[in-house]
């Protein structure tokens, strides 16, 4: 019946030879089996099938009497299944809608794969986009703190010195990328509150007043006002606010204390004061990286977190010299070719 509908068939007299003829490497797209079968009858036939070729479907072939050993088959796996004997187009039509299942099974589980494909594929050019943006995103912060540094030309690279010590000390204390990026933009803009203070005070060569202090402690709370509006930077604007503050709770603005202070903050701190002492001021010469290191060791527990300065006093000196010197240069490298564009 199956031949003269055009389909092409291989008939196999047992179940054992019905696995052989699946194995031979021949592709078969459908298979109708007996129930009663001597070596392996048609529910052992069904269950190994199943296992090695889940997309073809298979339609169990019985007597009335064994009806609910036919519908165990269904349940177990089968397409469907005919009573003997049957008319030529109740096998056509139980055929024809066998393979169509099968049809639709393979079409779906590509257009899976195919959409797997797809969705992997966009999300890696997303991806791509965003890291492109981030990248855009940390050049215009730099541009920002560039043009602070160059408002306050004492302090100037500051806060590109005092950013690559606040990644080395994080990755030090083995803190996750994500995160380091994000105490890395704290760190960056810090001092981004001065540009709302004024030059007369951030210039003034000699002692503050105390009403002039007051005022540039503000810069804590007015760079934090500026940050926190960009929603991507929340944690760089807890770190802005906060980076003035002291391990015991003698800092400014909020007078936190210990675990209170946000870790980058702390780290920061660290970082901050090793910058400071090894940097030339107008009222004094700068300090060797040993001299600094005994002083932030002296400092252990009241300004600065033990932790942060355990690890920060395993890091050898070479580090901070040769970070001091790539800034340096890339600072020079800037300038100098600004000033060849005239």
């Amino acid at each position: 019946m199956l031949q003269t509908a055009g389909y092409a068939c291989k008939q196999a007299s047992s179940g054992m030879e019905a696995l052989a003829a699946l194995t031979s490497g021949d592709e078969f797209e459908l298979m109708l089996s007996d129930l009663m079968m001597a070596d392996l009858d048609g529910i052992g036939l069904l269950a190994r099938t199943k296992e090695k070729y889940p997309d073809m479907p298979v339609v169990m072939v019985t007597a009335v009497h064994d009806i609910s050993v036919a519908l165990a088959a269904i349940r177990n796996g089968a397409y469907d299944y005919l009573l003997k004997p049957f008319e030529r187009e109740q096998l056509l039509n139980t055929v024809s809608r066998a393979l169509e299942n099968r049809r639709l099974k393979v079409e779906n589980r590509n257009y899976q794969t195919n959409l797997e494909s797809l969705v992997r594929a966009r999300t890696d050019q997303v991806q791509a986009a965003l890291k492109e943006l981030r990248r855009s995103y940390d050049i215009t912060l730099e541009v920002l703190v560039d043009a602070l540094d160059y408002k306050d030309q004492e302090t100037h690279g500051h806060s590109q010195r005092v950013t690559a010590y606040t990644i080395a000390i994080a990755r030090s204390m083995g803190i996750p990328q994500e995160q380091i990026e994000n105490i890395a933009r704290g760190a960056l803009l810090h001092d981004v509150g001065k540009i709302a203070i004024p030059e007369s005070i951030i210039h003034k060569p000699g002692k503050l007043t105390p009403d002039e202090i007051k005022t540039m402690r503000e810069h804590c709370y007015l760079g934090y006002k500026l940050v926190q509006k960009i929603p991507a930077l929340a944690e760089a604007a807890e770190i802005v606010y906060s980076h003035q503050e002291h391990y015991d709770g003698s800092g400014y603005p909020q007078q936190l204390k210990g675990e209170q202070i946000p870790l980058g903050a702390r780290i920061f701190s660290v970082a901050d004061t090793l910058d400071a002492m090894t940097s030339d001021r107008p009222y004094r010469r700068r300090l060797s990286f040993e001299q600094a290191r005994a002083e932030i060791q002296r400092c252990c527990g009241t300004q600065f977190d033990p932790e942060v300065v355990e690890v920060f006093l395993k890091m050898p000196d070479s580090i901070w010299l040769d970070l001091r010197r790539d800034i340096e240069a890339q600072i020079d490298k800037v300038a100098y070719s600004t000033g060849a564009k005239g």
